[in-house]
């Protein structure tokens, strides 16, 4: 008798090896119901190299501390270079990070665990060292009024307060913790993770043996369902690797290479998921918007609240210098601001405040459209270059309209 064990060469109703394998692997996934760790999930290459890259490229950013204020000729922005806290993000945390480090890893938490935490040292209203935190030792305590919240931070059963920390949290409910990118894609995770063992396995035990057992003689049901079970532990990532055959059993394998694609393509399109997932993608424009940009706002928004005073907040701001890896899109930056100055809806200054730079006196003004004819925008004046004539607005309203027809 020839058993046909799953063999996609005979055309059968139930279901091949090779469907079979691949379906236990998301099976497993799908019904386990477990967490997927930030250990777990790092294991897998292309969660890794995922995290890997969005941590890189926001680390390496400096974030800049502006002061803006008005005078005489308008808003005035100005970098804060000697500033403590700019050279402690950074530089030297004035802890065992650098400032590469430490943003690194703050990055990291924020995707995979509750959120980014750093204890901000302080003597008086002076900061003196920026300590990161692991989130895993952080714990929320919240109260349950659903309006009106209240919380303190627990590191290891020690109690802080709310304003003692730098908290980089993404999808909050509360604004204390997040939950981690793993956890609201936890099935794809954990296919991942799946996947990852299955491949294991293949390599330790030589990949999913796939044939035909042939016996001199019709086997039992007994005998049948017995020989199967011990195939398929023989194929499990728990299995010893042994299977012993007798009574004249014979085994004959067959190509692994239809099963070898089958994962292979489930792979690729895995590791295209995650790619999504993490906002990563061909086009660099594309990654910059959807997988950095939130991460660089939600940091710059984080360092508004809990590292300036509440006396510096009207003035000064946080912001992210991203100009390194935003040089491929100053092209299409500039021809925008091109398009709004000429379309008459924005002035020079307005661009240059985009920008972080200094207003300059003389690009306050609109064309208006009447030719050669500019408007103020601060005092309300329209300048005429070829007559040297200007009008406020008030004077325009106040002429009276010629007759018509002349005279009467």
């Amino acid at each position: 008798m020839k058993w046909p064990f799953r063999s996609r060469a005979e055309p059968r109703n139930e279901t091949t090896a090779d469907e079979s394998a691949v379906e236990d692997v998301l099976l497993s996934a799908i019904l386990s119901g477990e967490s997927i760790t930030k250990q777990q999930a790092l294991s897998v290459p292309a969660v890794a190299a995922a995290v890997e890259k969005v941590c890189n490229t926001v680390a390496v950013m400096p974030f800049r501390l502006y002061r803006e204020h008005k005078n005489a000729d308008g808003k005035k922005v100005v970098e804060a270079v000697e500033d403590a806290r700019v050279m402690l993000l950074n530089d030297d945390t004035g802890d065992t990070m650098d400032g590469y480090q430490f943003k690194k890893q703050l990055v990291q938490d924020y995707l995979l665990g509750k959120g980014g935490y750093a204890y901000i040292n302080k003597n008086l209203n002076q900061v003196k060292s920026i300590h990161y935190v692991d989130e895993s030792r952080v714990a929320i305590k919240i109260n349950s009024d659903p309006i009106f919240k209240r919380y303190v931070i627990s590191v290891d059963g020690r109690m802080f307060e709310p304003f003692d920390f730098l908290k980089v949290i993404r999808s909050t409910k509360d604004g204390a913790s997040g939950e981690s990118l793993i956890a609201e894609v936890n099935i794809a995770m954990r296919t991942a993770v799946e996947m990852l063992k299955y491949q294991i396995k293949m390599v330790k035990t030589g990949g999913n043996k796939k044939g035909f057992i042939k016996s001199p003689k019709v086997l039992t049901k007994e005998q049948f369902d017995k020989l199967r079970a011990g195939w398929k532990k023989f194929n499990t990532a728990d299995g010893d690797g042994v299977l012993i055959l007798n009574n004249g059993l014979d085994f004959q394998e067959s190509s692994n290479n239809s099963l070898e694609m089958q994962l292979n393509q489930s792979k690729i399109t895995l590791n295209n998921e995650i790619n999504s997932i993490f906002g990563i993608y061909d086009d660099d424009e594309k990654y910059f918007k959807f997988g950095v940009l939130p991460i660089v706002r939600a940091i710059e928004t984080a360092l508004n609240r809990d590292l300036l005073l509440e006396t510096e907040k009207k003035e000064f701001f946080w912001a992210a210098d991203t100009s390194e890896i935003t040089k491929i899109d100053m092209k299409s930056r500039y021809e925008a601001y091109k398009i709004a100055l000429e379309s008459h809806w924005i002035t020079g200054n307005e661009v240059r405040y985009r920008e972080n730079l200094d207003a300059v006196e003389g690009l306050d003004t609109i064309n208006v459209g009447l030719g050669a004819v500019l408007l103020d925008t601060k005092s309300g004046t329209y300048y005429v270059p070829n007559t040297g004539e200007k009008v406020g607005l008030q004077q325009i309203g106040a002429r009276k309209p010629e007759p018509e027809g002349g005279d009467e």
